[in-house]
């Protein structure tokens, strides 16, 4: 009941399109996030009185850097705890995505239908992605059709890549078209788009040892070098 209550005042604080677009977020997390748009509101606002009350009490000037501190923290808590792990779960999918879908080709090659497929590609590989195909192949034992299943499952996917893989195969189970090519166009395309991300990757790694090089090593360089005229000076 006390919890019933807590939701129900967490409810009428936030307006209903901010609550819709917290769920929303959440759901990009996946079948098995175990936040609530309450439980995140209520973690989210109890984190920032306790920063507050600390700050306030154990720091000079407190009754100011706490306001600020708080604000700040309350402002980007979204970002660091739901838009930097659904980014993050975007990527891996999208790995993943690259042998489950491989695999699930394979299976269609084999001439079965596209239930049979998943069915066997789940069963052959346990991944984040393959859990999220097996969700929807359980719900359809409660009634649900396979295009209905794979539709409802794209509100879980962060990733526009995948999705549009999962928009391909429910529109042919829909209607029973050949999708063995356009598959493996899919595959071939997310593993480029990952050479991609690795070559550009591998090409900031200079940027990076510049920065480092220009904080860390020159200074202490020019120490080493002008330490003893300094102390030379000095003395």
């Amino acid at each position: 009941m006390l919890k019933k209550k807590g939701n129900l005042f967490l409810r009428n604080l936030f307006n209903k399109k901010r609550l819709k677009k917290i769920d929303d977020k959440i759901c990009l997390l996946g079948v098995s996030s175990k936040y609530t748009a309450e439980s995140f509101l209520f973690i989210k606002i109890i984190t920032s009185v306790v920063i507050f009350l600390i700050i306030f009490m154990e720091f000079r000037y407190g009754y100011i850097l706490a306001i600020v501190i708080s604000i700040v923290y309350y402002s980007l808590f979204d970002k660091f705890v739901l838009d930097n792990k659904i980014k993050e779960r975007s990527k891996k999918l999208d790995n993943e995505g690259i042998y489950f879908f491989e695999v699930l080709t394979l299976s269609l090659q084999t001439g079965r239908n596209l239930g049979e497929a998943l069915n066997v590609t789940t069963s052959s590989i346990d991944s984040e992605l393959s859990r999220e195909f097996k969700e929807a192949l359980r719900e359809t034992k409660y009634g649900k059709s396979l295009s209905e299943s794979l539709a409802d499952m794209q509100k879980y996917i962060p990733s526009d890549n995948i999705n549009n893989i999962i928009l391909t195969l429910t529109e042919a189970n829909m209607y029973g078209s050949s999708i063995i090519d356009t598959m493996y166009e899919q595959v071939d395309y997310l593993r480029e788009k990952r050479k991609m991300e690795v070559k550009s990757a591998i090409a900031k790694i200079p940027t990076k040892i510049s920065v480092i090089s220009v904080f860390f090593f020159i200074p202490l360089l020019l120490l080493i070098i002008l330490g003893p005229v300094l102390l030379k000076y000095l003395g």
